[in-house]
């Protein structure tokens, strides 16, 4: 397993985990910026098929004005990729960077707050069901 991330396998179909995580990242005080869906995009830029994945870029915009004044450079980092794709089984799998391996490295200062990111990332993962 990659060191870079946090996983939760789900029973959902995708469209169902797409609505619910969209639910429990509000819930930590997280806001879907932007999504991406890779399926179109990839059918479209070069007609290949692919399965269904789509990346929210989530944002705390408490969390991120700190990050942000502590250390000004940090916003290559944002926002927060969480990924969601439909797995073998038809079965959604949803993934978020780990703040702790990516963010805080960059920046000692940084470690309370990417602690505290990843808190509230994997309480939401945990909050899909």
């Amino acid at each position: 397993m990659a060191e870079f991330r946090i996983q939760r396998k789900t029973s959902l179909t995708f469209d169902q985990a797409i609505a619910r995580v969209t639910e429990t990242l509000k819930a930590e005080g997280f806001g879907v910026l932007t999504q991406i869906d890779v399926q179109a995009t990839l059918k479209e830029k070069i007609g290949a098929d692919f399965r269904r994945y789509r990346i929210l870029g989530a944002c705390n915009p408490k969390l991120a004005f700190r990050a942000l004044t502590t250390e000004l450079e940090v916003g290559v980092m944002m926002p927060c990729n969480v990924i969601v794709y439909e797995g073998d089984d038809g079965k959604a799998v949803v993934t978020a960077i780990d703040p702790i391996a990516t963010i805080a490295s960059t920046h000692p200062g940084l470690n309370v707050i990417a602690g505290e990111v990843k808190f509230g990332l994997q309480r939401a993962l945990a909050a899909i069901g």
